[in-house]
């Protein structure tokens, strides 16, 4: 047997983490087990799916590295099908037309919740509750599914293990609608029978659905597909993951500064793990990854890690990709990179200090910056004695690294003074700032111009 396996996303807003996550334990299996990867759009809400959900989906899966290789397949293109295979099912008994109308359906629902009772069809319609009804001429039909009222339906899930449900808990639910779209259960099940798929891997949520999709297939005399339901994503708090949790967007962690592959080890450990590792390609995942080290209980999405994982990728990433990345970062912040030392070597110098590209672009900052505030940097009388020593040093020094740190110990040692005495008040008089990388590599890459002008502004203006 080929595994095969699918995404189904509705196209009615963003690809959110929950999805992305889907998306790649389903893309993972089939790449684990050799087989083929479907996407398929699932537009049958018409008031809501919009080709620019359809196109942020494609691009945050294309972003994610989740390549596909059949598709992507539209439901509304297969409305044909869908008839086709209700009216098979009409004429083998195992659905019917029911002409049900709205208020008649809203007025059962209402006397049900009175009463106390769950909200479901009565079943009027069916064949064997229908003789010598006329059907209204002013009521178009929808399809229903004659549920087997009696027995129950289960499955060995994947990641679950043994799942049930009493048939009586089940009312007959509609396959087609009056216009002749389909219901999700149906069209799921139509799709995934002409698309044969083997594994369906998708969120818990949809464990409810399953009892609903086995009996369709039964009916068609179909094999089942083995169903694993992976846990939902809950935020630090324990609710549902949703926006008051920060960025639910895919695409909107690109905006933010995220790298595609730490998202996806992020993503990929949410809800599932190989051992205790943490980092690891995509080459990795996909050779690691089984349903059977899926938890059954939901994940939580902890942004801290996933800024911890960031920078990991960040420090290894090459310095010519990083430099693109910040570059545009750093015209938001109004400076020109080309006007200061390569941002290649700033980014080599200062990647490790950040978690995000907006972080790193803050880290260059300090070279490219036309001026500094030194004002908040307090110097005694011998330090600042030493400082009027390293600028006169500096003066003629080879501008390379290794030979400012040496001027820099040797000020230090005929001062009689400590490295930090004279290390800190250099590092603020020259960046503005406390925290630097190592300052002989900030001033190498600051310049020998920049470098004397700005001890000179300090030490000078008294």
């Amino acid at each position: 047997m080929k595994v095969r396996t699918r995404f189904a996303p509705s196209p009615t807003g963003y690809l959110h983490i929950g999805g992305a996550r889907t998306a790649l334990f389903s893309w993972a299996y089939a790449r684990r087990h050799a087989g083929a990867f479907v996407l398929r759009i699932e537009d049958t809400d018409l008031e809501r799916s919009t080709r620019e959900s359809v196109d942020a989906i494609l691009d945050g899966l294309k972003w994610l590295g989740i390549d596909w290789d059949e598709g992507p397949i539209f439901q509304m293109q297969r409305l044909a099908r869908y008839r086709e295979v209700a009216e098979q099912l009409i004429a083998a008994g195992h659905a019917y037309y029911d002409y049900m109308s709205r208020e008649e359906l809203e007025s059962l629902r209402t006397e049900q919740i009175q009463k106390g009772e769950k909200p479901r069809y009565d079943g009027r319609w069916r064949p064997e509750r229908a003789k010598g009804k006329k059907p209204p001429a002013n009521v178009p039909p929808v399809v229903r599914f004659r549920t087997p009222e009696e027995g129950e339906v289960g499955w060995n899930d994947l990641v679950k293990g043994l799942i049930s449900f009493p048939n009586a808990e089940l009312d007959d639910l509609v396959l087609l609608r009056a216009d002749g779209v389909p219901t999700y259960n149906f069209g799921v099940v139509v799709d995934d029978i002409d698309m044969d798929i083997t594994h369906v891997i998708r969120g818990d949520d949809h464990v409810s659905n399953t009892p609903r999709q086995i009996h369709i297939f039964d009916a068609l005399k179909k094999q089942l597909p083995f169903f694993a339901h992976v846990p939902m994503i809950l935020g630090a708090d324990g609710e549902r993951l949703s926006k008051r949790h920060g960025a639910v967007s895919v695409l909107q962690y690109r905006e933010e500064g995220y790298l595609p592959e730490a998202l996806l080890n992020y993503l990929a450990r949410l809800g599932w793990s190989h051992g205790d590792e943490e980092i690891f390609s995509r080459d990795q995942l996909v050779s690691w990854f089984d349903l059977k080290h899926v938890s059954r209980s939901a994940a939580q999405f902890d942004p801290v890690k996933l800024a911890w994982i960031n920078q990991q990728y960040l420090k290894g990433a090459p310095d010519a990709r990083l430099a693109a990345l910040v570059e545009p970062e750093l015209r938001k912040r109004g400076v020109q990179p080309g006007a200061g030392p390569a941002l290649e070597r700033v980014v080599r110098l200062v990647k490790e200090r950040a978690s995000s590209i907006p972080q790193l672009a803050d880290e260059a900052m300090l070279f490219y910056a036309l001026s500094v505030d030194a004002h908040g940097a307090v110097v005694d009388e011998e330090p600042r004695k030493a400082l009027r020593t390293l600028k006169a040093r500096l003066v003629s020094v080879p501008w390379e690294r290794a030979a400012i740190n040496d001027a820099i110990k040797e000020v230090v040692k005929s001062s009689g003074l400590k490295m930090p005495q004279v290390a800190m008040p250099l590092r603020h008089i020259v960046t503005g700032r406390s925290q630097t990388p190592s300052i002989d590599a900030v001033l190498e890459l600051l310049g020998r111009e920049r470098v004397l002008t700005r001890l000179a502004q300090y030490l000078e203006a008294d």
